[in-house]
């Protein structure tokens, strides 16, 4: 009957082995695509295994060859940042969907605080996974020293400096803050201010350098008291917002780094009798579901997000499977233009 052995349980290799007329070692073969075997009991083979409804061992195949089929996807972020931040659920469903074409099971695991880290260490130095996804890394993270320690192959999404070691996914990040700053040039502001994200991930400080070069070149020097440090969180936003008000009340446009900052900075302005964009112009960095759902829509520097997701994956597997893979890839970002610039 299909789908069961003799015993009516689980078809066995042995039992598809008897039922195709060859040994336990050719099925395997099989199995395994290997080469060395005759189209004719190829042919018999595949046969036997439709016909019993036998489903290969993959727990089995993984040991044999020293494999988990599984990679961790780490995001060393608290909690309630992963769930209120749309750029962790975008990035997952990148990693997703590429995997989603193939066997490799995705863990994922949240690492913001010293605990949870050091769980994170004693898991994998149990070699439990392949291979290891670093999202949202901050300057002086071990994590990925401790990875290259333990030899498992990993791909971090950002850069944490512009001399990155491990293969890496990232946006160009300046270029997108950089043309942020050009749109609202080019709309007449002139008194514009920044809220950075926090100056310890490297993005963030890309984005700050594309929004000093593009004032720059336009021959209006950054003012400092135009800069203020958030931390990617709507409070953070309004918190920034708050302290550029009291610096400078004629700003006339803010570029924040992320678009949940500018939800914030926009509460904040709202509450300062601001209106956007007829007093202020607001821009922001991500173009997440947050900029979509806005009032005004908020335009924001587009990074292919899911994208970067699916090409971290691509790299990751590449390297476990022990084949060439690019050391770093840098995606384009593009100005998304709505009501509130």
């Amino acid at each position: 009957m299909s789908g069961q052995g003799r015993s009516g349980g689980r078809p066995t290799l042995e039992e598809v082995a008897v039922r195709a007329g060859v040994g336990r070692g050719t099925v395997s073969r099989v199995i395994n695509g290997s080469s060395k075997v005759s189209d004719r009991t190829r042919a018999a083979v595949e046969a036997a295994v439709a016909e019993l409804g036998y489903v290969p061992n993959r727990a089995a195949r993984a040991l044999a060859a020293n494999r988990t089929d599984a990679v961790a996807l780490v995001i060393p972020e608290p909690e309630a940042r992963f769930f209120a931040e749309p750029y962790f659920s975008d990035v997952v469903r990148g990693v997703g969907a590429t995997l989603a074409e193939t066997d490799v099971q995705l863990v994922l695991t949240l690492a913001g605080g010293e605990r949870e880290r050091r769980r994170l260490a004693q898991y994998l130095s149990g070699h439990r996974v392949d291979g290891v996804l670093l999202v949202s890394v901050h300057a002086g993270d071990p994590l990925p020293e401790l990875l290259a320690e333990l030899g498992i192959p990993t791909v971090i999404s950002g850069r944490r400096s512009a001399d990155e070691p491990l293969p890496c996914v990232d946006s160009d990040n300046l270029a997108g803050a950089a043309g942020a700053v050009r749109h609202l040039l080019g709309r007449g502001r002139r008194a514009i201010a920044t809220i950075t994200g926090p100056l310890d991930v490297y993005g963030a400080q890309c984005r700050l350098d594309g929004y000093r070069q593009a004032l720059a070149a336009a021959g209006h020097p950054a003012d400092e008291q135009l800069i203020a440090a958030g931390d990617f969180t709507e409070e953070g936003g309004r918190r920034a917002m708050r302290e550029l008000l009291e610096r400078r009340p004629a700003l006339d446009a803010v570029f924040a780094a992320s678009d949940v900052m500018a939800a914030g900075a926009r509460l904040e302005l709202r509450a300062a009798g601001r209106r956007i964009p007829q007093d202020v112009a607001l821009v922001g960095f991500d173009d997440s579901v947050v900029a979509r759902h806005m009032d005004p829509p908020l335009t924001s520097v587009r990074q292919p997000i899911e994208e970067m997701g699916r090409t971290m994956a691509r790299v990751l597997l590449e390297r476990i499977a022990g084949g060439p893979a690019d050391a770093a890839v840098v995606l384009p970002t593009e100005l998304v233009v709505r009501e509130s610039s």
